[in-house]
């Protein structure tokens, strides 16, 4: 069977000037439709018809044959109809494939299946088409009215398909200056991701987003003893990028419950050498590592399974980060590696955060927010709980908030028995929350830099070694830093301190903290992740 492609590609566009051969997605944009044809398992021979020298030297340099166009078949009132006759030659075709090059993002194997679609049914035509359906009006006897009977939600309307100009798939016969739709039609849905088809600005810069789009995976993991605070990162991140990451994580680490509720792409795995293996398959343009350390063992084999990817590590502690393309570590400030960015400038703040003001200091401390991440390996939560339950405290009210991977929580939450005491598990509203407080208690992680964000006078303790390395929470940025493990004694010593400290003292504390620019941080790191 021997099959024909058209591709009709003049010079003179004159609502975008050059279209055809304009640079986008690191080709020109004729490329696509020519690289599909000769990619085609049915496709025999690709035909150009053009008047432009510039798209004969992109045909023929690809590989593809070009037909000079006469004149007057180049004109804005010519239809595609006459222009793709005259296109086909006097040999023998069983089929004609319009194809336009105003429509890039179509893929070869959707092409392909169109074109066995048409053979397999024995139709004379076969259109591109996307199905839309949407409530529409139209009009009658010079009034508007609904071209529906019936109020739906679009999933329930019936079919709509709108042709694309992605191709049209002709039995030979049918062609003729006058058309090319024979007796049997039919449309074939594709994509709409493929559908879009190029006329003016706006569709430029939607295919360029559409053939640039970047292909994300994270690899992340928690747990009680390493936190939680990666997967919060990471799920932040992965709103970030135009497209669904697929978010890997090691079943043997990772409770999937950790991950709460979300609709993104949950991939576990059993293992680095299973995370690999799935990689191979795929064509990850970006891949971002939130698993506390790595080494360069790791990166080395990830980096063999995904030679063009580009790899970025968030809060890595380890040799690996010699072989990262990026590194973020918002909570040290070690950069002496160039692709090291380092400290609190670089800290993604939650979205949420970002519609509160900080608070305002009142003249007494009233109420106070105790939270310790995710997990709280050192039991934070139960010893400031044991302390802020004796009557000495019953004047003020404690708001204590335990995360996700918290492993006592029922029996902590025994403590709503006293009124000034409101012990909460895996909120949502935690700004909400934090914003009704006048300070907090806190660990050295993701939660300390959210009070810092509000602006709430805050004491912390850190959880582990790997958290007193951690710098922002500290003395000299406006917390009360009171060290690991710390006596119960020196607990209650620093927060009794802190329920009696003068407004003009916690006023000082609120300045410091608003000092620095956490709420810009995720635009930095978007930033110079896309520019890589």
């Amino acid at each position: 069977m021997r099959i024909l492609a058209v591709i009709p590609a003049r010079a003179g566009s004159k609502g975008i000037p050059n279209k055809n051969i304009r640079i986008v997605g690191g080709h020109p944009l004729i490329y696509y439709s020519i690289k599909n044809a000769l990619n085609s398992k049915f496709i025999t021979d690709v035909i150009i018809t053009t008047d432009s020298d510039q798209v004969r030297i992109i045909g023929e340099q690809m590989g593809a044959r070009v037909k000079i166009r006469n004149p007057k078949l180049c004109g804005d009132a010519v239809t595609l109809d006459s222009v793709i006759a005259d296109a086909v030659t006097d040999e023998e075709w069983d089929y004609i494939v319009t194809m336009q090059p105003t429509s890039p993002t179509l893929r070869v194997e959707t092409l392909d299946c169109a074109i066995k679609y048409a053979i397999d049914k024995n139709l004379d035509t076969v259109i591109s088409a996307i199905n839309a359906p949407h409530l529409s009006w139209g009009e009658k006897d010079g009034k508007k009215v609904p071209n529906y009977t019936e109020r739906l939600n679009r999933q329930y309307l019936p079919p709509c398909y709108m042709e694309t100009g992605a191709f049209v798939i002709s039995k030979a016969s049918v062609v003729t200056p006058d058309t090319r739709i024979g007796a049997k039609v039919d449309v074939y849905e594709i994509p709409e991701d493929e559908s879009q088809d190029v006329d003016n600005f706006e569709d430029l810069r939607s295919v360029a987003a559409t053939l640039e789009r970047e292909k994300v995976a994270i690899y992340v993991n928690g747990n009680n003893k390493r936190g939680i605070g990666h997967i919060y990162r990471a799920l932040e991140m992965a709103d970030e990028f135009y497209s669904k990451p697929d978010i890997y994580y090691d079943l043997n680490q990772t409770d999937p419950t950790v991950f709460g509720e979300t609709t993104h792409n949950l991939i576990p795995v059993n293992g680095i050498a299973d995370l690999f293996e799935r990689c191979k398959k795929e064509e990850y343009t970006i891949f971002i590592n939130d698993i506390l350390i790595t080494t360069i063992d790791y990166m080395i084999g990830l980096k063999s399974v995904l030679p063009k990817a580009k790899i970025i590590n968030f809060e890595d502690d380890g040799e690996g980060i010699l072989k990262a393309d990026l590194v973020f570590n918002a909570l040290y400030h070690d950069d002496s590696l160039p692709q090291v960015k380092a400290g609190e400038k670089y800290y993604i703040s939650a979205k949420t955060f970002m519609f509160y003001e900080p608070i305002e200091i009142k003249d007494k401390v009233q109420k106070v927010f105790i939270s310790f991440g995710g997990a709280d390996p050192q039991n934070y939560s139960d010893r400031l709980l044991e302390i802020v339950c004796q009557d000495e405290y019953k004047d003020y009210e404690f708001v204590v908030v335990l995360g996700r991977a918290k492993y006592n929580v029922d029996k902590l939450l025994e403590y709503n028995k006293y009124e000034n005491i409101e012990v909460l598990y895996d909120v949502l509203n935690m700004p909400e929350l934090m914003s009704s407080c006048d300070i907090g208690v806190t660990s050295r992680g993701r939660t300390g830099y959210e009070l810092a964000i509000l602006g709430i006078p805050s004491i912390s303790m850190a959880q582990n070694q790997r958290e007193e390395k951690h710098g922002f929470v500290c003395n000299e940025n406006g917390f009360s830093y009171i060290g690991l493990n710390p006596d119960d004694e020196v607990i209650k010593g620093t927060l009794d301190m802190y329920l009696k400290m003068s407004k003009k003292g916690r006023e000082h504390y609120h300045s410091m903290l608003l000092s620095h620019d956490l709420r810009g941080g995720r635009k930095r790191v978007i930033s110079l992740i896309k520019g890589l």
